[in-house]
């Protein structure tokens, strides 16, 4: 991996999961210094933050990592909405139209494996077991989603998306009853990919992000970055939405 590439994931997750709040300034001499690397590479790696809209120029202070804030939640899920329901909708045409049996990541098998693991990590969640393991769980969800669209430009958008929304669904306080809900709401897309019904399948995604959408809003989340900043969780814990 070059060292710019390395640069920009590092940047990328810290500020994803908090560890760089919003407002943060991301000087060239201190970043080349902590991450270990030229100032070249570093720059090219800020460039790509700024183009994914996690990072600004800020006059006086240099580069720093972009505001977050609540109002951004409805227009981000108005989005996810239309590009999740979509690519759910033609992962199940794809499947309908295959073998079904395929068990590479993004065929029939591969579903129904996830909604069976989804429906395992429901009960789990509801007893309060850390759910790391469950956060890594939808993310294979999303990954096999992205390659069974077979489109690469939705599966990018999609990609850019979860950025941002991660950034919102970290700062939601964790909830043993809605990660056990949204395990259940997982499995029922999965199944419903993995039995090639896209109408079903873009439906059970419908039902999972409106109800995913209910719970951010009523989370408590505060809106202006200062106060968002100060009521993060530690690096790395999520919110499932």
């Amino acid at each position: 991996m070059r060292a710019s590439d390395r640069a920009y994931t590092a940047l990328r997750e810290e500020i994803i999961d908090g560890s760089l709040a919003p407002g943060a300034v991301l000087g060239e001499v201190e970043q080349s210094r902590r991450l270990g690397l030229s100032r070249t590479p570093l720059r090219e790696a800020l460039a790509r933050l700024v183009s994914d809209g996690l990072a600004e120029p800020a006059a006086g202070r240099g580069m720093v990592v972009t505001a977050v804030s609540l109002e951004e939640t409805a227009p981000l899920f108005d989005l996810r909405i239309a590009l999740e329901t979509l690519a759910a909708r033609r992962a199940a045409e794809r499947i309908a139209r295959s073998d079904g049996t395929s068990g590479a990541r993004g065929g029939a098998d591969a579903f129904a494996a996830l909604a069976d693991r989804f429906a395992q990590a429901r009960g789990l969640l509801a007893a309060g077991t850390d759910p790391t393991a469950y956060y890594a769980l939808t993310r294979e969800l999303d990954a096999a989603l992205d390659t069974a669209c077979q489109n690469t430009y939705l599966a990018e958008s999609l990609r850019g998306l979860r950025l941002h929304l991660g950034r919102l669904r970290r700062l939601a306080r964790n909830s043993p009853d809605r990660l056990a809900d949204s395990a259940r709401e997982h499995a029922d897309i999965a199944r419903a990919i993995a039995s090639g019904d896209p109408e079903l399948a873009a439906a059970s995604t419908l039902v999972h992000l409106r109800r995913a959408l209910a719970h951010l809003q009523g989370a408590g989340i505060p809106t202006d970055s200062t106060a968002l900043a100060a009521s993060a969780e530690p690096a790395h814990q999520e919110a499932t939405a």
